[in-house]
């Protein structure tokens, strides 16, 4: 073969094998009948910053449960917190008769007062983790300070 030929001969397959890729109609075999379309994908960039959430849904967090670790976790500088996901970050502090500064990342997860609502994470300033049993105290402590705040609010 030539070497036009052979140029030629690439160029159509390459260009077949493109053709194949972007089919615009119906799927053979996908889905089955009388089953709705799928959504269509996003096609621009632009897209990507579209939000497709409900931007009335309600926020899930427990202020008992963000008031007290923000009371609880006072001597640790905040970092960032967003009360709408349920997380606080702090920096690294010392607690009050402590040696070691810990930094600590708190994610409320559920409208309910619940100890399955709250998550700890604590790293020591060696990059570390801490004892289990530490962070459970951590926990506890929070519980029931959100707990006296409710009792204060007269919620029961």
């Amino acid at each position: 073969m030539t070497p036009r030929i052979c140029r030629i001969t690439a160029i159509l397959a390459v260009s077949g094998m493109l053709a194949a890729c972007g089919t615009a109609g119906p799927r053979i075999g996908g889905l089955p009948p009388n089953s709705p379309p799928p959504e269509p994908e996003r096609s621009t960039i632009w897209g990507l910053f579209r939000s497709t959430e409900n931007p009335n849904q309600q926020v899930a967090v427990n202020r008992y449960l963000w008031n007290a670790s923000l009371e609880v976790l006072d001597f640790l500088p905040v970092q960032s917190i967003d009360p709408f996901t349920g997380v606080i970050v702090t920096g690294y502090g010392t607690p009050p008769g402590g040696g070691r500064a810990y930094r600590a990342t708190v994610k409320i997860s559920d409208p309910a007062l619940d100890a399955r609502s709250l998550k700890v994470a604590l790293q020591d300033s060696g990059g570390g983790a801490v004892a289990p049993g530490t962070v459970r105290a951590v926990e506890d402590a929070i519980l029931t300070r959100a707990r006296q705040l409710r009792v204060r609010d007269g919620r029961l």
